[in-house]
């Protein structure tokens, strides 16, 4: 172990506000892990949530462990935060997945801590390997033959018994405690499980049914991350919206929200650490209590940055408010350039709305107005591509600041209405992002977009099965060229998975239940 590793570790920690660190004696350790930087993964509520839940418990010391600070860091042995402890040290090994590209820094960090990434590799001497996360929920598979268990959905409600069972299990066989977890809710133990066309078990995803009861904030504060300046609160869970294209729509039904009354009360004591508050959900605007909220947090002379918002409704009193707290970037996501496409997509917003929103973006004097499109998007025909550029052109006219166009090629996600679409190709995904390009240049825009290569990565990943666990765990370095390699060595190729899927064809998540 590097002296130096260690030291820069402490500056980190002795940055923070909020840290836990416990004795080790007579607890149960976990690590919280986040198989990204410190910088992104102190940006996800989720981390906070579970590392305060999990150190609310006496008897449980829970420390982090990031694939790096800045930059992913695919050489250096992971080691906690809190008392630069090695993974092996640990119990458990609790992992979140925003991002199924996470899934190749996961095995990375493994492989670098000296723990096999396969399950059939490691023995009772080894953490136990627990994974959750909406990356995960959607679609377990591809990690099927490296993580011990997985939690499906929300794990608060559940959080209790999970906890108990791993208390009492680990003093017992590995087997058994695999065996006691089944009979959780929600939560998935591949070894326990066969899943194949003609037998598939049943896996319920978990939700809350009243979320004022598990209260979602920033739990720890570091200046040097993506969000350091604010305190992060999140106002409401799932989307009451009918887009096609959305997990977050499947995942995180029934659509609900936390009372304005909490809110305010947990910004009161979030005012202690920051005085600016980042509201989050997945269209902060469609909040049903928003001026309200709003007024609230103003009264606390609170600056307000938010996560999203629609484009209809786009409350006055909001964009008065971020307005006011010097927000700087206002973004929107029309998705598509053509009326045509957006009612297939059923994203369910006109061309008039966005340009109703870049006037709004103009006369609150915002610096920048951000625009999301996807291309690739099932049923899109070239003039959908010259409809991006004809409506950026369009909103240039009213909103005569900076605007940065931002494009990612459409995947198609599990248990979407989507699911089995098949995943345009590259060469058309690259001509199209090309002639975007050539369209935009010479306005005052700025164009941005997402790799192809690492895209169709990302939709193998979403859509895959059980044969990806050992080409992820061949993988000594997350490069396109070693996954392409890797691929080709287990006998499969990307188009296995992105292609279309018929109807009555099986698919690797339907045993995972979305439904409420």
């Amino acid at each position: 172990m590097k002296w130096s590793r260690i030291a820069a570790t402490q500056r980190l920690l002795a940055r923070e506000q909020g840290a836990i660190t416990k004795d080790w004696g007579g607890k149960l350790p976990i690590a919280l892990v986040y198989p990204n930087t410190y910088h992104v993964g102190m940006s996800s509520l989720a981390l906070q949530s579970l590392y305060r839940l999990f150190n609310a418990q006496p008897d449980i010391v829970c420390e982090r462990v990031f694939h790096g600070y800045r930059r992913l860091d695919h050489d250096s042995v992971p080691l906690s935060l809190e008392r630069q402890r090695h993974l092996p040290e640990f119990a458990v090994l609790a992992t979140t997945f925003s991002f199924e590209l996470d899934y190749l820094n996961f095995v990375t960090m493994l492989r670098n801590a000296g723990i096999p990434p396969l399950s059939r590799e490691r023995d009772e001497g080894y953490p136990l390997l627990l994974a959750g996360g909406p990356a995960v929920s959607a679609n377990p598979e591809p990690l099927a033959e490296l993580c011990d268990a997985f939690v499906i959905g929300e794990v608060e409600e559940i959080l209790p018994h999970l906890l108990n069972t791993l208390r009492e299990g680990m003093v017992n066989d590995r087997t058994h405690l695999l065996q006691e977890l089944t009979q959780i809710p929600g939560v998935y133990v591949p070894s326990q499980a066969s899943i194949d066309r003609q037998e598939q078990m049943n896996v319920q995803r978990q939700w809350v049914r009243n979320l004022d009861l598990y209260p979602t904030h920033s739990a720890v504060f570091a200046r040097d991350t993506e969000f350091g300046n604010l305190f992060l609160m999140e106002i409401a869970r799932g989307c009451k919206r009918g887009c096609r294209f959305c997990l977050a729509r499947c995942l995180y039904r029934p659509p609900r929200e936390r009372s304005a009354t909490l809110l305010l009360d947990q910004a009161r004591s979030g005012l202690k650490f920051r005085s600016r508050i980042g509201l989050v959900s997945a269209a902060v605007s469609d909040y049903s209590q928003i001026e309200e909220l709003v007024v609230g947090l103003q009264d606390m002379e609170m600056q307000i940055s938010v996560s999203s918002l629609r484009v209809d409704p786009l409350p006055d009193v909001l964009l008065g408010a971020l307005a006011a707290s010097g927000v700087r970037t206002l973004t929107i996501a029309p998705e598509a350039g053509s009326e045509r496409l957006r009612l297939a997509i059923r994203k369910g917003i006109q061309h008039q709305d966005i340009l109703n929103a870049a006037e709004a973006a103009a006369k609150y004097s915002f610096p920048e107005l951000k625009l999301y499109f996807m291309v690739g998007l099932p049923g899109e025909e070239a003039q959908d591509v010259q409809a991006i550029i004809e409506l950026v052109q369009g909103i240039s006219r009213v909103f005569h600041r900076r605007i940065v166009v931002s494009v990612a090629p459409f995947v198609p996600k599990a248990h979407t209405p989507y699911e089995r679409q098949g995943m345009a190709p590259t060469s058309i995904l690259r001509e199209r992002l090309q002639r975007l390009g050539t369209g935009l240049r010479g306005m005052n825009v700025r164009m941005t977009s997402e790799s192809v290569g690492w895209t169709s990565v990302q939709a193998v990943l979403a859509r895959g099965d059980r044969q990806l666990g050992p080409v992820l765990a061949s993988i000594q370095r997350p490069t396109l060229a070693n996954w392409r390699r890797a691929l080709h060595e287990h006998g499969l190729q990307s188009e296995d998975y992105t292609r279309a899927r018929r109807a009555s064809e099986w698919l690797p998540w339907g045993f995972v239940g979305t439904r409420r």
